[in-house]
């Protein structure tokens, strides 16, 4: 059993031919997928998937790239979101990216801690995206959780080790992605290596992050067996052994029970 626990599936160019994209999954052995909400027209294509297919399960945010657009957005907008299917699973996209600012920010930070208030009074799972912010992104995370516990996941963890311990410390996750199989992400395969067995998930980020030897070209949950095969190798462990381990880490997390 695999699980993708993040992809863009409302995306194009696979949103199109979504049907063979999840055919070509399932033959890979990706039971589950985590379809990934950055803004409210992407929430609304989710909610049409989560009905379509049993096995896609969805997330309600919004995108550091998107809080300029989102600047009215309230906590009890992100908690109403959550309610309209059981298959709504978490909360996010959102966090901080301070490597494009594509938005202010501080209008990054206010979006970020919106969600978080929406996870502490809901104990849905926050997915949290961090870019050129590790400082920051801790900051607010440990500021909130000393106030009240919530469960989080670092999605695309490409973080420092510092930062990981710093993470670990205050319970958290982390995803690993295509970025790993990268030839100059030896860095990240260390922190990869560190992390207990018990943190870790898999993802694909579709449509995009395709890993090696498929990079450069359009990413698809079906992929997801090249990151398990890499993983497997640096942690010198079985795929067997990393696929039911990250499985059993996505179903804990976030509260699922596959049955």
């Amino acid at each position: 059993m695999l699980i993708d626990s993040h992809c863009h599936l409302d995306y194009e160019p696979i949103n199109k031919d979504l049907d063979n994209i999840l055919k070509k999954a399932k033959k890979a052995g990706i039971n589950y997928l985590l379809t990934i909400c950055t803004e409210d027209k992407s929430f609304n294509k989710i909610l049409h998937i989560l009905k379509k297919y049993n096995n896609v399960f969805g997330t309600y945010g919004v995108h550091p790239h998107e809080a300029k657009f989102y600047d009215s957005l309230t906590v009890e907008k992100i908690i109403k979101n959550l309610t309209y299917d059981k298959k709504v699973i978490g909360i996010g996209e959102t966090g901080l990216d301070f490597f494009y600012n594509h938005s202010d920010k501080n209008l990054q930070k206010e979006s970020f801690i919106k969600h978080i208030k929406a996870a502490q009074e809901t104990s849905k799972t926050l997915i949290v995206h961090s870019r050129s912010a590790e400082e920051e992104t801790f900051d607010i995370l440990s500021k909130h959780i000393k106030i009240k516990k919530f469960s989080i996941l670092m999605h695309c963890f490409t973080g420092s080790k510092k930062f990981a311990k710093k993470l670990l410390d205050i319970g958290c996750y982390f995803s690993a992605s295509g970025i790993i199989t990268f030839k100059k992400s030896q860095e990240i395969n260390e922190v990869f290596k560190f992390i207990p067995n018990d943190r870790i998930l898999l993802e694909t980020d579709s449509p995009y992050l395709s890993p090696e030897p498929k990079r450069g070209k359009v990413n698809e949950p079906s992929h997801l067996v090249y990151t398990l095969k890499h993983i497997s190798k640096i942690r010198n462990d079985t795929e067997d052994n990393i696929s039911k381990i990250t499985s059993k880490n996505f179903f804990t997390l976030f509260n699922f029970n596959p049955t």
